[in-house]
């Protein structure tokens, strides 16, 4: 299982790649769950992290505008990221679903066929009217994206857990399997949160609260230390 930190800024993104984090997910904490940085932060971020470590942005928690997303995901690609990240907000369905990942996808890997696209759901999709995240994996196969993840949408001190339990995270994981894809899970977890999403067999682990100071992903910022002691209790999970 990989671990993926997402800091907002160059000086977290060194703290990250110093803790031994496999991937830096650049995001905008103030703009969401999945909250979309600027190019020339990005762009900066994938110039000074090593080749060796993978590096993902995300385009936002999109509405329901395909156009909007496809064009967004065209410039993510553009920055020589290995993985671009789009939040499902502002869609209800599978069919709406699918047509705008299809459009992502195709402006993604028309400028880069190595790119993957990430699509995360959110686990508590009922609070925002959004698609159920156990659907997710069926949308991901059928647009030809990548990897199928679960977020939570709302800060407010509640985690992935407050929202689906882990038979049904457990089903999510199995069902993106089937279908030949990559799993991710986020959505406010704690270092302690780690071994069960090991035991559920995802393939990426998503955090920034936890490797923040004090715990808090909006104020507070990612260090080295915090980031190390997640990597090293993952090891220990895979030892």
């Amino acid at each position: 299982m990989k671990l993926l930190i997402s800091p907002s800024n160059e000086a977290e993104a060194q703290e990250a790649v110093a803790g031994g984090a496999d991937i830096i997910d650049v995001k905008n904490p103030q703009e969401g769950a999945l909250g979309a940085s600027y190019p020339w932060i990005i762009k900066q971020i994938r110039q000074n992290t090593p080749r060796g470590i993978e590096v993902s942005c995300t385009i936002g928690d999109v509405p329901n505008l395909p156009g909007s997303a496809s064009l967004a995901a065209l410039g993510a690609a553009s920055l020589n990221v290995d993985y671009v990240k789009v939040g499902l907000y502002g869609l209800k369905t599978v069919p709406d679903a699918v047509f705008l990942l299809q459009q992502v996808c195709r402006a993604a890997k028309d400028y880069n066929p190595q790119v993957k696209v990430a699509v995360a759901g959110y686990a508590d999709a009922q609070k925002i009217g959004s698609l159920n995240p156990l659907l997710i994996p069926e949308v991901v196969y059928k647009a030809e994206a990548d990897i199928a993840m679960i977020d939570t949408a709302v800060k407010d001190g509640t985690n992935l857990f407050s929202h689906l339990t882990p038979n049904q995270l457990q089903l999510f994981v199995d069902s993106a399997h089937k279908f030949g894809l990559q799993t991710a899970l986020a959505g406010s977890l704690r270092k302690q949160d780690l071994s069960v999403i090991y035991a559920l067999g995802a393939d990426i682990a998503g955090l920034r609260g936890a490797a923040c100071t004090n715990s808090d992903r909006n104020k507070g910022h990612i260090t080295q230390t915090l980031v190390t002691e997640l990597c090293e209790t993952l090891k220990q999970l895979q030892s």
